[in-house]
C-alpha cells in the first residue's frame, strides 16, 4: 500500500486532506474529513530508522552498530525526527464554498446524515 501524498500533484501545496476511507472486507465508504498521524509526514528514511530505534528498544548504541554510523550521527538523525515530529502541522485551508455546497447536496439527498455533515464542517474550522 502507498504511502499518503502529501502535496497536492496539481500545484504543489500542502495541506491535502483524506476525505475517505473503506473496508477492504466489506466495502463501506466513509466520508469525513481526517488528519494523517503525526508519523505520516516522516519520509521513508526517517520511518525506517524509527522503527529500528524501537526495535532496539531504543538503544542508540545498537541503533549505530546496525547503521555502521557514529553515535553523533545517530543522535543527530533522532533529534531531527523529533524535531518533526514536535512541530506543529499546517493549518489546512477552509472548505471552498463548492465543497460546503457539496457536503449539503449530500444531506439533501440523502447520502449523507446531518450528523456526519456536522462533523465535516466542524473539522474544517478546527
Amino acid at each position: 500500500m502507498r504511502k499518503i501524498i502529501e502535496q497536492c500533484p496539481t500545484c504543489g501545496q500542502a495541506g491535502l486532506v483524506v476525505s475517505e476511507v473503506t473496508c477492504d472486507a466489506c466495502g463501506t465508504e466513509v466520508h469525513s474529513r481526517y488528519r494523517p498521524c503525526p508519523f505520516c509526514a516522516l519520509n521513508e528514511d526517517e520511518q525506517t530508522f524509527l522503527l529500528l530505534f524501537v526495535r532496539s528498544r531504543g538503544n542508540l548504541k545498537e541503533v549505530e552498530k546496525t547503521l555502521g554510523v557514529s553515535y553523533p550521527t545517530v543522535r543527530a538523525k533522532l533529534d531531527e525526527i523529533i524535531e518533526r515530529l514536535a512541530s506543529p502541522a499546517p493549518a489546512a485551508a477552509p472548505p471552498s464554498a463548492a465543497s460546503r455546497m457539496a457536503v449539503l447536496a449530500q444531506v439533501q439527498s440523502g447520502q449523507l446524515s446531518a450528523a456526519d455533515a456536522l462533523a465535516w464542517f466542524q473539522q474544517g474550522v478546527s
